[in-house]
């Protein structure tokens, strides 16, 4: 009889220790994953990153080399800005830039401008024009800045 306990506590234990050791794999196996989909996750997001703030250098060399206009590079970069996240942490940085964004970034464009009166439309072209005439040189100086630009650590 106690030989036949001792067998059948050696089978469960056993058993256990064999269940316990699978749910041990499995954990580690499932650890391993999470970090190779966070990996992946973390390089994508970098690449993602980068991808716009070479936008952001590129589109400042255009406004330079007079290939894009001045208030469209301005909405761009802005944008770009705050797709990153970065918005805030850059506006000391480019004060004339997001000066011209905030007076540009509620103007219609595309179809919703065509839908505008003529009135209304050379209304917004005036703000537009005049914000451009005042913060022109600033602006193509922060745009030379920005060619060079890379995110601090702290960004």
């Amino acid at each position: 009889m106690t030989t036949a306990l001792l067998i059948s506590g050696f089978i469960i234990v056993t058993a256990l220790a064999s269940y316990a050791t699978y749910l041990i794999l499995k954990l580690r196996k499932q650890t391993a994953d999470k970090l190779a989909k966070q990996a992946e996750f973390d390089a994508t997001h970098k690449a993602k990153f980068d991808e716009h703030l070479d936008s952001i250098r590129y589109i400042a060399a255009a406004m330079l080399d007079d290939r894009c206009e001045l208030s469209e590079g301005v909405m761009r970069i802005a944008k770009l800005f705050g797709i990153l996240s970065m918005s805030e942490q850059v506006t000391n940085d480019y004060p004339a830039l997001f000066k011209h964004f905030a007076i540009i970034e509620s103007h219609p464009i595309m179809a919703e401008r065509k839908l505008l009166e003529k009135r209304a439309r050379m209304k917004l072209d005036y703000a537009r024009m005049r914000s451009e005439a005042e913060l022109e040189p600033e602006i193509l100086e922060e745009a030379k800045r920005l060619t060079l630009f890379t995110p601090s650590p702290l960004h």
